[in-house]
Parts: structure tokens; sequence; C-alpha cells
């Protein structure tokens, strides 16, 4: 065999073996997502009587996009978080009216979200509608926006009354004119909720529950809606006449940070 024959013959033998260890090892997988523990479920899969309206799943909210995380529009909740919104459901049904819920559980990645778009003080796109009377530069210092949330650890939920029978929202158009937040009830944008002074996620201290310069009807739904959620084990935020979170907290210190999607709960 001449020199070039052994030389060829050495490199096929070469290309083989690095084919053979080639197709022997394993393809590098994609990261699986993190999924939710067993505790959280779908608002749905304990009452889907509740009506669902998941605001960071569009472009309807402070952002005006819609936020990191946010793949479907579902309420995902811990069980006894999810259970006690039912003990409410049921109360508020036997008299005319029906839960609504803006927000549930929301991952991290969802919140720091929020934390770019609160320094990014060129981006207003929003401003008309949820804080036309605060300087962005301000939204850290007053409380608006923080790098951390309880909603992350899944007790949290962001929610409203409506009257039955519900009647139909219409969807926001992006780039449609906006109203502020605080506006009477026929000039801000249309929501099927009874009235409860302003907007949902109003960056305003008329969101306040208890402001004293919301009174009449107003007033009056902000303490039913409170009072039926004190009934059953949650608790208000001052701050946001939507904001509740049930006690005790199954995650107190957990921060989670799986994607809002029904597969993140799935078999729960």
């Amino acid at each position: 065999m001449t020199g070039i024959a052994r030389a060829l013959r050495a490199l096929a033998a070469a290309g083989a073996a690095l084919l053979a260890v080639t197709a022997a090892a394993p393809v590098a997988a994609a990261r699986p997502e993190p999924k939710a523990p067993p505790e959280f479920v779908d608002l749905r899969s304990v009452d889907p009587t509740i009506i669902t309206e998941m605001r960071y799943t569009t472009a309807h909210n402070f952002m005006g996009e819609p936020v990191d995380g946010y793949r479907q529009p579902v309420c995902i909740l811990t069980r006894p978080a999810a259970l006690a919104l039912r003990t409410a459901q049921r109360s508020l049904l036997r008299q005319g009216y029906s839960l609504k819920v803006y927000d549930c559980y929301r991952p991290q990645r969802a919140v720091d979200h929020f934390v770019r778009w609160a320094k990014d003080l060129d981006d207003q796109s929003m401003k008309d509608e949820f804080y036309p009377q605060v300087d962005k530069t301000r939204l850290f210092w007053d409380g608006y926006i923080a790098e951390k949330s309880g909603h992350s650890r899944g007790g949290t939920v962001d929610l409203t009354l409506v009257k039955l029978p519900a009647s139909p929202t219409r969807p926001y158009e992006p780039g449609e004119e906006l109203a502020p937040c605080y506006a009477p009830r026929d000039e801000r944008f249309p929501d099927n909720s009874v009235d409860m002074g302003t907007g949902y996620d109003c960056f305003d201290t008329l969101s306040h529950t208890d402001d004293p310069r919301v009174q009449g009807v107003q007033r009056a739904n902000r303490q039913f809606l409170k009072s039926t959620l004190s009934a059953a084990g949650f608790v208000n935020l001052a701050e946001e006449w939507w904001h509740f979170t049930y006690r005790p907290e199954v995650f107190p210190d957990t921060y989670f940070d799986f994607p809002v999607a029904r597969r993140s709960v799935a078999g729960h």
C-alpha cells in the first residue's frame, strides 16, 4: 500500500469515527420553562363563573403592550386563594353580581418588564389614561412600580364587580384617543364593571380605597367589594381599591417566574 493510500484510509477512518461520535451525542435541548408548584391552579377549574379580563395579555394597560410572561388570558392562583374567591363569588351571585379578575399571579419577568418601562422616560404613550397627573420620574418614589410584587407569590388578585347579566366590554384599539382613568364613567374607557370612581390601574390617589373624595354609589361599590372579599379571607391594599391578598399566603417569601399559561398548571 502506498503512503498516499495509507493516508487516505486513515482520514476515512477518522471521519467515520467523528460521525459516530456526533451521531451518538445528545442534541442540546432548549431550557424548559419553569412550571408552577402543585399548589397553583387555573381559577376556571375552581369556579368557571368568575369573569376573566386579563389586561396584561393585551395592549390596554399602562405600558401599551402585552407584558412579558403573559402567554394566555388565564388567572392562576394558589388553591386556597382560588377557593376563597369561589366562596365570595357564590355570595355575589345570589345578589346579582359577579367578580371580574384583571390580574392574578404575575411572573417576576413581568415585574422586570414594568421596571424597564418605568425607567424609559421617553415612553409615555399611555400617560393620558393611566397616570395623567403623575410625572413618570416619580413612579418608583410614589410606589406605583416596584421591583417585587405580591402578585408573584400567587395569593394576590386584582378584581372588580360586574352587575349581572354582564354586558360585553369592547376591545381596546391601540392608538385610540385616551381619557383619564378618573374621568366620569361615561367618559373614560368603557368597562362592564360597576362604577368604582376610577378605572383599573389608575395611578392616582383617587384609587385609594377610602379616599374621602369618592362618595355615593362609587364609595358604596368599593365597600361592597371590600366587605365581600374580607369575609372570604382577603386583605385589601389601601392604595388600590382593586388589589386583594388572601391570608395566610401559601408562599409568603417566594417570588415565582413561571409563565401565565395553562401548561404551567396542567394536571393540577
